[in-house]
């Protein structure tokens, strides 16, 4: 655990079941859901259950278990979404443009008629995340 890990970080609350998330898959070692400011429709975030801040304070086996959810979560949005392209993103520090300080993966699907919303801006609608994460979810099946 890194020495300056803040545990109140959302993504903490979210691991402990202390804030609400609309969840897509979740492991031993990780958590995918969705961005609830998602930059377009199907964002997802994976995130590792070790307490780091940054991708240099976490472990081997961590990382590897990111990048495996990573893949087959990508492989899930691309098959329940059908996107044109796909953004995978991992930010280190504010100013890498890092909002949360605990590492996280973004996978971002693309169209190329649709301009991606700002990071971390415009939070979007409850009810359309859920039904983006139910096909998002029955791919893994």
């Amino acid at each position: 655990m890194a020495t300056d890990y803040d545990r109140n970080n959302i993504f903490a609350k979210i691991l402990r079941g202390e804030a609400p998330c609309f969840k897509v898959f979740e492991d031993e070692t990780t958590l995918a859901f969705m961005d609830v400011m998602p930059q377009s429709e199907g964002h997802v975030l994976v995130v590792p259950k070790e307490d780091a801040a940054q991708i240099f304070e976490l472990s081997a086996p961590a990382a590897l278990a990111c990048m495996q959810t990573v893949q087959r979560l990508s492989l899930a949005v691309r098959a329940a979404l059908e996107p044109t392209g796909l953004i995978v993103a991992q930010f280190n520090g504010s100013d890498a443009g890092q909002t949360v300080p605990h590492v996280h993966f973004h996978i971002i699907p693309r169209w190329k008629s649709e301009p991606l919303l700002p990071h971390a801006r415009v939070p979007a609608d409850p009810a359309k995340l859920e039904a983006i994460a139910r096909k998002i979810r029955a791919q893994l099946q």
